[in-house]
């Protein structure tokens, strides 16, 4: 239960406090947030164009790289130049409307990746159970129906923010202790009884990520088993090795998440600008490192850069 003495009724515009606390390092902060937002955009619209060109990689799992990649273009895209506006022209303020919006499509486009992070562990599995029917069962339409169930479950899982913090009526204060405009915080600096919001924000949670990582888990479970199965320690060792490159965008990616909920289980208290920081690198960070995981560690795509790369040197 949130009760205010002296609340404001709902604002036309909302002020974006950037990281509270460390409001005189904002310029340091900008140097890493505009870094990672060059990093993301090269590095993901590289991963775009060299599967667009290079007909070899018109295979499942490069596909699904790519719908990664366009979902992490659209993540950053709507994140960290509302940052950097906060941070370089101290650009705080943001309607209500555009509020709104961005509490859709931020965790929209979160949802988005970790059901594709999904996706990519069936592909393995799938590669590794059934190698023989592999480009069988991920055919095109296969695709293109994963591909939709992610968009919808998206939408229909974070549809309900915008309309539920529409309602809210009136408010402690028009200043959002964030960097950007999420769910939780509008609603923990709403007057009156928020407990039905605590719950929607846990169910998505539960719904999304929670319900990715539990069958990513599994997936990754049938895939040892299969691979102890095979005699040849080498041939076992080959299969697990395709799998390296979305195991390391996965620890990346859910890590942050882990951490922060096993902070609030255990109670241990965060400095709020610490969690504010955790909750940044959600969006900035694994959209940065999976163009430069999967470049790293993929053949077909290291290869074909050095390729370019020669090419440009001749």
């Amino acid at each position: 239960m949130s009760s205010c003495n002296n609340s404001i009724p709902q604002p036309l515009t909302f002020v974006l406090a950037g990281i509270p606390g460390l409001e005189s390092s904002h310029g340091w902060f900008s140097v890493p947030f505009f870094l990672v937002f060059v990093i993301t955009m090269i590095g993901n619209a590289a991963i775009l164009c060299i599967i667009w060109v290079e007909k070899s990689l018109h295979e499942p799992v490069f596909l699904l790289l790519a719908m990664l990649s366009v979902v992490d273009l659209s993540l950053v895209g709507v994140t960290v130049p509302r940052m950097l506006g906060i941070f370089w022209m101290n650009a705080k303020d943001i309607s209500f409307n555009a509020c709104l919006a961005q509490m859709f499509f931020i965790p929209s486009f979160y949802v988005m990746e970790s059901g594709i992070l999904l996706a990519m562990a069936f592909d393995r599995f799938v590669a590794i159970w059934y190698p023989l029917r592999y480009t069988t069962i991920l055919a095109n339409n296969m695709l293109v129906k994963m591909a939709l169930a992610v968009l919808t479950r998206a939408v229909a899982v974070l549809t309900p923010a915008p309309i539920l913090a529409k309602r809210l009526e009136s408010f402690q204060t028009h200043i959002i202790s964030y960097s950007y405009c999420a769910y939780m915080a509008v609603v923990q600096i709403a007057c009156g009884d928020i407990s039905n919001h605590i719950v929607y924000g846990l169910m998505v949670i539960v719904t999304s990520v929670g319900f990715d990582l539990l069958f990513i888990i599994l997936s990754y479970g049938l895939i040892l088993h299969a691979v102890f199965r095979i005699p040849s320690w080498e041939a076992g060792g080959k299969a697990l090795s395709t799998c390296g490159s979305h195991l390391c965008v996965i620890a990346l990616f859910y890590s942050p998440v882990v951490f922060s909920v096993l902070a609030q289980i255990l109670g241990y208290h965060i400095a709020p600008y610490i969690q504010i920081i955790i909750d940044n690198l959600y969006f900035l960070v694994p959209p940065m490192a999976n163009p430069l995981i999967y470049g790293a560690r993929t053949k077909q795509m290291r290869e074909r850069v050095l390729r370019i790369l020669r090419c440009h040197r001749n």
